[in-house]
């Protein structure tokens, strides 16, 4: 991480929280991110044993290893989010971070970070964009608190509220919207994993059309997506070396802003340079 609080988030995949023994092998996919599921994941029935599971994991310290760890609760708007919620407020070694799923309203984060902060735990917070009501209210959720690190589009719901198809072009609105409430607040935008697994030349068209757009990453339901997708958001050695240029002119000038061949760089453009270089950092570039 820099100093900035800025990490890769080119990928991320999910692993169970009724399966512990299958965390060891999700932080060794090469991910830069992975995330201890409690919701769409688990039935109901298994909710519970999952929750203690998961926790149990982050009991144990982790390893200094470059990569992100979340737990993923259910909504805030229902029982079992409810009672994960408990849990974590309850655990004096909680997860670094938690994802919440479903947000509709900036509302639901304020309340958590609230609660946390009275717990005394220095927990960030990924939000998921998936519902319609979500959608309209992006940039403030985006901008509620300082804890938020990411919004993540959720393209399967989201699909679903706004009876389109799950593809490209009947989401490119709704993913253009989570880009720019993710930009207003400097956070990372993460898109929905690619479901077809057969289909990798789709998958890494896919994430490069999410790049372009403006996403940090792209989420893997499978261990053999992960290196195509850390390729697709790994900057080049060009860009890398600009990066670094541009991060020390920075410093040297102790200034809002500098001109580096000829072209105006302001502040805001730090971040980015930043994001690059702890992908560079990540993958040992030199």
């Amino acid at each position: 991480m820099t100093e900035l609080g800025i990490r890769p988030r080119r990928s991320f995949i999910f692993t169970p929280g009724l399966r512990p023994e299958m965390f060891p092998k999700a932080l060794a996919s090469g991910a830069d991110i992975v995330c201890v599921e409690l919701e769409d994941g688990i039935a109901p029935k298994d909710k519970a044993v999952a929750r203690a599971n998961a926790l149990k994991l982050f009991s144990r310290p982790q390893a200094d290893d470059g990569v992100e760890r979340i737990l993923r609760i259910n909504s805030l708007r229902e029982r079992f989010g409810i009672a994960d919620i408990e849990a974590v407020l309850d655990s004096d070694t909680p997860p670094p971070s938690l994802m919440m799923p479903k947000v509709r309203t900036p509302d639901e984060v304020v309340m958590l970070d609230n609660l946390l902060t009275e717990r005394g735990h220095e927990i960030r917070l990924h939000v998921i964009i998936e519902t319609n009501e979500g959608l309209e209210a992006a940039y403030e959720i985006a901008n509620c608190s300082p804890r938020v690190d990411t919004l993540f589009f959720g393209g399967v719901d989201m699909a679903a509220e706004l009876r389109c198809r799950n593809e490209w072009e009947p989401l490119l609105y709704a993913r253009s919207r989570v880009v720019h409430a993710a930009a207003s607040a400097g956070l990372d935008a993460v898109d929905v994993p690619y479901l077809d697994l057969a289909d990798p030349a789709g998958m890494k068209e896919a994430a490069i059309k999410a790049r372009e757009l403006g996403f940090s990453g792209k989420g893997a339901v499978h261990p053999k997506q992960i290196k195509s997708l850390n390729e697709v958001f790994t900057p080049s050695a060009e860009q890398i070396a600009k990066a670094r240029r541009i991060i020390a002119e920075f410093e040297a000038a102790d200034t809002g802003l500098v001109v580096i061949d000829g072209k105006l760089i302001e502040k805001p453009v730090l971040r980015e340079m930043h994001r690059i270089m702890a992908i560079a950092d990540r993958v040992g570039a030199a």
